[in-house]
């Protein structure tokens, strides 16, 4: 299918600004739990839209992605969150402080974070989908990148769903389809999808949207609401509370419930999705933000667009060292089309008598499936490709792909072995000779030998290659151990260096605030939590 450029660039003008006046619409409830009723903006708009982290963390991600072209990947995002994200919060702040520590992607999204299940990765997702439109196996692998951060498992499947689903967007309209596609980047059984399968199965059932609510919040419990309680009607005893960070699920699925009961209306639905509270500026901004790359810009209300405005305003950055942050979505809209060509690769022409033209893939192109490389061997599928990513180091060069697998974690104990499995993948035509060399703590023990060598294959395809093996520490007196893995080609100038932080702690994780799981009441935390988002908002 083929787009003109003027089409597209419509379409993320209307993404942007529908994101602005989600996360506007939806502010004054992030944080609540109930059920609220709108029909518009419930707040002061004298000064236009709301600041929200949701659309200002992209707008960093915009001068990495301006810089780095299709090379900006975790470990670049990660150096931007450390100079630029002045955020601490929640998964920001886990994955901030793992950073600092020394882990790099994915381990500083899942190393003892116990926000890793939440919210803060799919509202990221716009940035990959807009860059990559009509192109989801594009837009997937860099919202990997991006949500591996500061996330693991369902806060990463998040916010590859949201990017797939935004990406196919912009060439197919059909919304069950568009849930088809998203959904098949992801496990099949992983929470987002079960919330998801909740709110499609309460709509044919004929549920009306607040039972829907209900269901969602029973299947894939979550504590978001919970930290400012009850603000809006009586207490449910039907309704339960989640485990601290697990609000990617019920949240992701409260999007769906907007844009499926909403049935197409533009206001409509982004009320739904706000007045289901819960991280509410999150969910209307994402669902704001997809519809307005289904409908584009010129097909907005103005009842909705004029008491925004075009300015952007921001929250979470660091702009006083070397950030150049758009001041209108006309600004970012333009940018973003001007970037959008690097990644769009060779699905991008300029045409004398059309001018310029996308084309985007459509139908069964658009799911995730086996693809062919090079016309005889198939790539793996994306859901295979992030099997582990929680757990796993990523290294690459020219001539080598590697993960390496943390089995048992990072925390190590005296005498007790730690289990890793490594695979390598061959990206050359012809066979490689590879060395191995560990830089281990003085007495320590690698199950391989600290040198040893394997012959990398290319035949009939077969290009990878794994195998497990096991590290015992011993005689720990450090805090934290820095180990070593070189991997190099024999004949080949190019070496792989993969580093592994290990700590010598217990493998403890922070358990779930006690009182907000009662749900009584209003605690210190809670009223922290209210205060600090008062000052944050004005």
């Amino acid at each position: 299918m083929r787009m003109s450029l003027a089409e597209y660039q419509n379409r993320v003008k209307g993404c942007w600004m529908g994101k602005n006046i989600g996360g506007t619409l939806g502010a004054p409830f992030e944080c609540a739990r109930g059920v609220v009723e709108l029909d518009f903006y419930s707040q002061d708009m004298s000064g236009g839209a709301w600041p929200n982290d949701d659309l200002d963390l992209q707008l960093a991600w915009l001068n990495a992605a301006e810089r780095y072209g299709r090379s900006v990947n975790a470990q670049v995002l990660g150096e931007y969150w450390i100079d630029y994200i002045v955020a601490n919060w929640s998964e920001y702040g886990g994955g901030k402080n793992n950073l600092r520590q020394g882990l790099i992607p994915p381990l500083s999204g899942s190393c003892n974070n116990v926000n890793r299940n939440s919210c803060g990765a799919f509202i990221r997702s716009e940035l990959w989908a807009c860059l990559a439109p009509g192109h989801p196996e594009i837009a997937v692998r860099y919202a990997f990148e991006d949500a591996i951060v500061d996330h693991a498992d369902e806060g990463v499947y998040g916010e590859i769903f949201c990017a797939a689903v935004q990406s196919a967007a912009f060439v197919e309209t059909d919304t069950n389809t568009l849930l088809d596609i998203g959904l098949s980047y992801i496990p099949v059984d992983c929470g987002i999808a079960k919330g998801i399968a909740v709110v499609r199965e309460s709509r044919q059932n004929g549920l009306d949207w607040q039972a829907a609510r209900k269901a969602v919040l029973n299947a894939v419990p979550g504590i978001f609401g919970m930290y400012r309680g009850y603000c809006y009607g009586e207490k449910e005893d039907d309704v339960p509370v989640g485990e601290s960070g697990y609000d990617a699920p019920s949240n992701v699925a409260i999007t769906v419930l907007g844009w499926l009961y909403g049935e197409g209306d533009f206001g409509r639905s982004l009320c739904i999705a706000t007045g289901c509270c819960e991280d509410a500026d999150c969910t209307a901004a994402t669902l704001g933000a997809l519809l307005g790359i289904q409908l584009g810009f010129d097909a907005l209300p103005a009842k909705w667009l004029d008491p925004i405005g075009e300015g952007i305003k921001n929250v979470a950055l660091n702009t006083v060292e070397g950030l150049d942050i758009p001041a209108t979505i006309s600004d970012l809209t333009d940018r973003v089309v001007r970037l959008m060509p690097t990644f769009l690769e060779r699905s991008f022409d300029l045409i004398a008598e059309e001018g310029a033209v996308l084309h985007l893939r459509e139908g069964k192109d658009l799911y995730d499936a086996l693809r062919l490389q090079k016309g005889r061997f198939y790539a793996p599928t994306f859901k295979d490709y992030i099997l582990h990513h929680d757990k796993s180091i990523y290294s690459e060069n020219r001539i080598l792909k590697t993960k390496l697998i943390c089995r048992d974690g990072l925390n190590v104990q005296n005498d007790v072995p730690l289990r890793f499995t490594f695979e390598v993948l061959n990206p050359l035509w012809r066979q490689q000779w590879l060395a191995f060399h560990w830089d281990l703590p003085e007495g320590w023990e690698v199950s391989t030998g600290r040198d040893f060598s394997l012959n990398l294959d290319n035949f009939d395809g077969v290009r990878q290659m794994n195998f497990s093996f096991t590290v015992t520490p011993h005689d720990l007196q450090q805090a934290v151990y820095d180990l070593n893995l070189r991997v190099s080609s024999a004949g080949r100038p190019s070496a792989l260096f993969i580093p592994i932080k290990l700590f010598n702690s217990p493998n403890a994780q922070p358990s779930a605030v006690d009182i907000l799981k009662r749900g009584d009441g209003v605690s210190s935390r809670q009223t922290d939590i209210a205060a600090g988002y008062a000052n944050y908002v004005e």
